[in-house]
């Protein structure tokens, strides 16, 4: 089976966000293993958006972060609550948004070329799953649109495909 995704370049963030919900919705099903829903979702992010340099997910197992599905370059295989920008979001259980990644303390630098990052943690019932993570090779890449549409996103996630 072919799944046809297709959304316009030339649109601003929150149009293409807003297409990329309506089409991830019937992209994605309960019925897929996990590992390919959050791979379908990892590749729709990246080739929605030229400025995202990595993207992905870290799923929370208990007691640390452990890399998921993603697209880009190769990547930190663990990372503990509280470190870097990943861990930091996950221990508090908010999105965090870092225009340069240069000036956060501790930040991981898997790829020395990642200028900014916003990282959002996936929750259910309010318990920790993972975080969904993007890099950019930008500074000040992400802002308020992008921390709004990939938090609904996360929800959708969190009801509809972590079951």
């Amino acid at each position: 089976m072919t799944e046809e995704f297709k959304i316009g370049l030339n649109l601003t963030d929150a149009e293409k966000y807003s297409a990329l919900l309506r089409q991830i919705k019937f992209l994605l099903s309960k019925d897929d293993l996990l590992l390919s829903n959050l791979s379908n979702c990892a590749a729709a992010l990246k080739q929605t958006f030229e400025k995202i340099s990595w993207v992905g997910f870290y799923l929370f197992d208990g007691e640390k972060l452990y890399l998921g599905p993603f697209q880009g370059k190769v990547a930190c295989t663990k990372i503990e609550l509280g470190k870097g920008v990943c861990g930091t979001s996950a221990l508090k259980k908010e999105t965090i948004i870092v225009q340069d990644v240069n000036a956060f303390p501790g930040h991981i630098a898997c790829d020395d070329g990642s200028n900014s990052e916003i990282v959002v943690p996936i929750l259910k019932e309010n318990e920790l799953i993972g975080v969904l993570d993007l890099d950019s090779y930008l500074f000040s890449a992400f802002s308020e649109t992008d921390k709004k549409y990939l938090e609904e996103l996360t929800e959708f996630l969190a009801d509809s495909v972590f079951i």
